[in-house]
């Protein structure tokens, strides 16, 4: 894989928005978030509503922060969901700003 560069192509007000609405969503939902090596992993209870609401998180941030990579696991008998963001050098301080603002 070929690092992208660790931009967002949302506008100033676009990712004001995305912070306030779809991130601030998906992070009160997060029951357990940890400093991995290039990024972070998030626990969710494994509730049909947090799962959709990921998956669409995912579709979003794919989208305007192409640099990043999205790992969820989703296990039997309703294990929490884990969401885990890699990327390239400087991912883990991107995402730390983004989810502490959200």
């Amino acid at each position: 894989m070929t690092d992208l560069p660790i931009v967002c192509t949302l506008s100033a007000e676009g990712l004001r928005a995305r912070k306030q609405g779809l991130l601030a969503q998906v992070a009160r939902r997060a029951t357990g978030m940890t400093k991995i090596p290039a990024g972070y992993r998030l626990e969710f209870d494994a509730g049909s509503d947090t799962l959709s609401l990921v998956a669409t998180m995912i579709d979003a941030e794919r989208q305007c922060c192409r640099f990043l990579q999205f790992e969820l696991s989703v296990g039997p008998d309703l294990v929490p969901l884990t969401l885990t963001l890699t990327g390239p050098e400087g991912t883990q301080q991107f995402l730390e700003a983004l989810l502490d603002e959200a």
